[in-house]
């Protein structure tokens, strides 16, 4: 190899990486008109570049006027986008993921699963097209899809017309309380946990293939029985208190809860207010109906000489109890 040859090869090396397409082509075709007659051959050889792609390079050199500015390629080259191959694409997408649009409930994809790898499968099977799921993904977000997960909201019973005037009573004591400086709670039993060592949601970094090991079966342990949190939250302080126990969600625990709290956290902060607010739904150790749950809460404001209110939102909306929002993600 000569110098010239060695200077072509070397000036092509540092620049070929670069250059985008429209520039290398450019950058080749001026080369190979530089060296002459056979200077295309010759700088298809070093570069590994297609005569085809140089020759085209120098008729673009040829003619400046015919040069794309802002283009790389020529308008409309490319492989198409799935949306031009197939126009109805969306529609057919939609048919699928959508039970009552397609109007199939035998087909299996309908009522087992609705992810994007099987929606590509379906549509190859049924309609011959053939894409990725992650196009699928695409298509479905540029529809304003997204991965949603089911919402109770569909009520079994009617709404009770005085259930709107049930949430602004509450909502006015809790102001009033809040005026003089008293306890509004949020309470509630969380969810029951059994003790033992069982498997749980999560994950935790190891040694790969050795993950801890618990119990195959999630059998309650007589001698350990089940942890019961039942909790407290201070509606305006913004503090939960959380107490557990290992018998069961009774309305002597409930109260029992409410007089810990109070040892522990209330009579600190609210020592000298002599009355607290409550707030409950109305099922469970703390219904409205349990005669058991008042008895007690009448000893415990004997015992503790404050009076206590209990408001209990109506049925089939615990969800607004405000510690369903708080007490939850502090315990997780």
């Amino acid at each position: 190899m000569d110098s010239s040859t060695a200077a072509i090869e070397l000036r092509i090396t540092i620049m070929m990486p670069h250059l985008n397409e429209k520039q290398r082509r450019l950058f080749l075709a001026t080369e190979a008109k530089a060296l002459g007659h056979g200077g295309i051959t010759q700088i298809s050889t070093l570069s590994g570049v297609s005569r085809v792609t140089i020759t085209k390079g120098t008729k673009e050199i040829n003619q400046p006027e015919k040069i794309q500015t802002t283009r790389c390629r020529k308008k409309g080259g490319g492989r198409k986008t799935t949306k031009q191959t197939h126009p109805n694409i969306t529609e057919k997408i939609q048919n699928i993921i959508e039970p009552h649009t397609k109007g199939k409930p035998t087909t299996p994809l309908l009522w087992t699963s609705k992810s994007t790898r099987n929606i590509a499968k379906e549509l190859a099977k049924n309609e011959n097209i053939n894409i990725s799921h992650v196009t699928v993904a695409d298509l479905l977000a540029q529809n304003g899809y997204s991965l949603q997960a089911n919402r109770k909201d569909i009520a079994i019973q009617p709404k009770h017309p005085d259930r709107n005037a049930q949430f602004e009573y509450i909502n006015k004591q809790a102001q009033l309380f809040l005026d003089k400086n008293a306890p509004v709670l949020s309470i509630d039993a969380k969810k029951k946990e059994l003790l033992g060592n069982f498997k749980n949601n999560g994950k935790t970094y190891r040694k790969k293939g050795e993950p801890s090991k618990v119990l195959d079966h999630d059998f309650p342990l007589k001698e350990l029985g089940k942890a019961v949190p039942y909790g407290v939250y201070d509606v305006f302080k913004n503090t939960g208190f959380v107490n557990v126990g290992v018998s069961g969600d009774t309305a002597e625990f409930a109260v029992e809860s409410l007089r810990k709290w109070w040892v522990r956290s209330g009579q600190l902060v609210y020592g000298s207010c002599g009355e607290l607010l409550v707030t409950c739904d109305c099922g469970g150790s703390n219904g409205y109906r349990v005669r058991l749950w008042k008895v007690q809460l009448q000893l415990l404001a004997n015992e503790l000489g404050v009076k206590i209110t209990v408001l209990h939102y109506p049925p089939g909306t615990s969800k607004w109890n405000k510690i369903e929002h708080h007490v939850k993600r502090m315990k997780n």
